[in-house]
């Protein structure tokens, strides 16, 4: 049977109240194990109501051994079921468009669902962690008691891999943590390794606070991810591409020591010299499928002069010259920007216009400028074909006022937006350009990385092609800072030594093509999302895609940005590199502890990662 057709069936039944795991479902009755589910099964997982499920005396013991950070978490969306059209409803969802908002609360997750894939739900309980002991607890406690366990830090999972009803969640948010070190060296390491410059960060550190730690007060620079309120944690775990790849490499690659509490409940350190296999898997292997990340220490770098930014707008009179300039645009970026000093993206639109979101680094406001000198001269010799709408402008910084909030609304407000609640820390923003994936509801996902070998003159003319003819239908977006080709060896060799898929050495862009619609939650009445327009649209997505996937024999894909119905994932999220990670999944996790979506070893549960397949 189709599974997509399946799970649509399913999306168009009546919904029982808001999921299971929903606070309206979690009276006293739950909590004592009230009326068995039918047809649960002593290999699954237990749910409120079933056999099993943690009596009120055990989950009040696990209280008393995480200092009282058990609660039940109160689901702000509450609101709007007993008055959808209210003013505190409306209060709630113009905060979902605050993602310092959504992070602070353990019920919200940034993304609040995809259609016919998954909707935000909170868990049963959670336990706001704040150290390691509090996760092995936790841990513990769902193992002994066959729980779902869920882990959020940065709660950015666009795949719903930090959201599950019924489950227990282990929260790391106030494990917030950052410390600095001149010559650090991983434990059992010494006299192996020579000492670096380092940062230790809690898991529930997101890489704005970081980057305000090492570049703004520190003068370094450590690499991360580019939306400021992305979890570290969770980043590292999925390989960690940031704006600055094509300098800095993975931000897995600069992981040197992490501490993880495994699914036997200990705590564990794993580096280069002890547990090495593990530490191998938790550097993009992804997050939540070997343990519980509690501490990470991470490599710094020496910080550039500069980092700045290159932004324009350009039309093409027709589909002809459209097709001229997605050309001379693939041509001019392996000519003059595949290389360290350049990242970030364009997008190529279907009403034919290209705009640039172009970033650099270690370059002068006059060098930038220079560089993109030939691509604005034939875009002037042309002005019966092209019209500019934005001159592609260079703005350069100095690299420490990177992550300043005050520095950079006094060169431009419009570049960021303030985390306006009351109390707030002045120091807190989000880019302008990412304020779309805040809350949003994914109608659809699609990537694939795109080898350098295609910007060869060979092959140049297939691709602009097939970007063109994607572009035509739905916008095509090229994320040149994920992928390393032209990155320096070194930075190359280091992701190597990663779980990340080794297309991603190859790459020079991550071609997406996506769509999404505002916060929008099953069930609520008011606030549905329009699923029948959402397929609509997938439909035509998964049809712009096309082009781009057959410019490879085997497409793959980063797993943080990816499709949910991605076919064959394990080949598409690590090729090669997946059986290894079977293997240390078997070794510290032989009874599937750890679930999340498409993760390594969740082939063997249902979707929902609560019933064990046969």
């Amino acid at each position: 049977m189709d599974r997509r057709r399946f799970l649509r069936g399913l999306a168009a039944l009546p919904l029982l109240g808001l999921g299971r795991g929903g606070p309206e479902l979690l009276g006293s009755a739950d909590r004592e194990g009230g009326r068995p589910r039918a047809g649960a099964d002593p290999l699954d997982r237990v749910r409120p109501g079933d056999p099993g499920w943690p009596s009120g005396e055990e989950w009040a013991a696990l209280k008393r051994r995480v200092g009282g950070r058990l609660s039940v978490p109160r689901w702000p969306l509450e609101a709007c079921r007993t008055d959808p059209d209210g003013a505190a409803c409306a209060g709630v969802f113009r905060e979902l468009g605050n993602p310092f908002y959504i992070g602070d609360d353990p019920a919200l997750t940034q993304t609040t669902g995809w259609a016919d894939a998954w909707t935000s739900r909170p868990s049963a309980y959670v336990v706001a962690a704040e150290g390691a002991a509090d996760v092995a607890a936790a841990v513990d406690f769902a193992r002994e008691h066959r729980l779902r366990l869920v882990v959020k830090g940065g709660g950015h999972s666009y795949q719903g891999r930090s959201s599950a009803p019924d489950s227990l969640l282990v929260w790391t948010r106030r494990m917030d943590g950052i410390e600095l070190h001149d010559a650090f060296v991983p434990a059992g390491c010494e006299g192996k390794a020579r000492p670096l410059p380092a940062v230790s960060v809690g898991a529930g550190c997101i890489w704005l606070h970081v980057y305000d730690a090492v570049t703004t007060r520190g003068g370094r620079y450590v690499q991360g991810g580019g939306c400021t309120t992305v979890g570290v944690a969770g980043l590292v775990a999925s390989g960690g591409f940031g704006s600055f790849s094509k300098r800095f490499g993975l931000a897995a690659a600069g992981l040197l020591e992490a501490e993880v509490v495994t699914a036997d409940g200990r705590v564990r350190t794993a580096n280069a010299c002890t547990n090495p296999d593990l530490f191998w898997a938790l550097k993009g292997g992804g997050g939540g499928s070997f343990g519980v990340v509690t501490r990470l220490t991470l490599r710094t770098r020496e910080l550039p002069e500069t980092f700045g930014g290159v932004f324009g707008t350009v039309r093409a009179a027709s589909d002809a010259t459209y097709r001229d300039l997605v050309r001379h645009v693939l041509a001019f970026y392996r000519d003059a920007l595949l290389n360290p000093h350049w990242g970030e993206q364009v997008h190529f639109r279907a009403d034919r216009s290209l705009e640039l979101s172009m970033v650099f680094q270690g370059l002068s406001q006059e060098e930038a400028q220079g560089t993109w000198k030939p691509f604005t001269d034939w875009l002037a010799a042309r002005p019966g074909d092209f019209t500019v709408e934005r001159p592609a402008t260079a703005v350069a910084l100095p690299a420490r006022r990177m992550w300043d909030r005050a520095y950079l609304e006094g060169i431009d407000p419009g570049l960021v937006a303030g985390d306006d609640r009351p109390g707030a820390p002045a120091a807190n923003f989000l880019w302008a350009g990412d304020h779309g994936q805040v809350g949003w509801f994914i109608h659809g996902f699609h990537s694939t990385w795109l080898p350098a070998a295609l910007l060869g003159e060979a092959r140049l003319d297939a691709l602009a092609d097939a970007v063109h003819e994607a572009a035509l239908l739905w916008e095509v977006t090229l994320q040149f800072n994920k992928g390393l080709a032209g990155a320096p060896r070194a930075e190359i060799e280091a992701a190597a030594d990663t779980a990340a898929h080794p297309a991603a050495l190859e790459a020079f862009a991550l071609a997406i093509v996506a769509g999404e619609g505002p916060p929008a939650f099953p069930g609520l009445r008011g606030h549905e999302p329009d699923l029948a327009r959402a397929r609509r649209r997938e439909a035509v997505m998964r049809r712009a895609f096309g082009p781009l996937a057959n410019l490879v024999p085997e497409p793959a894909s980063y797993l943080s940005e990816s499709d949910y119905f991605q076919d064959d994932w394990q080949r598409s999220f690590w090729g090669s590199n997946h059986e290894r990670l079977a293997e240390v999944k078997r070794r510290y996790d032989p009874d599937g502890l750890f679930f999340i979506h498409h993760g390594v070893g969740s082939e063997a549960w249902s979707e929902d990662g609560f019933a064990r397949r046969s």
